[in-house]
């Protein structure tokens, strides 16, 4: 799907990153398309939280409002 998106919006890789809340969703998918991943810290996914995968994100925000910063 995100392949998909890339081709179809006419994006680079290079150029992309996936923003998300969820480890289990956005973030493992970013991943597993070789996409850089950006994840923010709201109701859903805690920092405490973050041991529970073997997987990281390449950067983690507390807020959306932190992606202008």
């Amino acid at each position: 799907m995100m392949r998909h998106a890339l081709k179809r919006f006419g994006c680079r890789l290079e150029e992309t990153a996936i923003i998300g809340d969820r480890m289990d969703t956005d973030i493992i998918a970013g991943i597993e398309a070789g996409i850089e991943t950006v994840l923010v810290l709201s109701c859903v996914t805690a920092k405490e939280d973050l041991q529970k995968f073997a997987y990281r994100p390449h950067y983690i925000l507390t807020g959306v409002g932190d992606i202008l910063a």
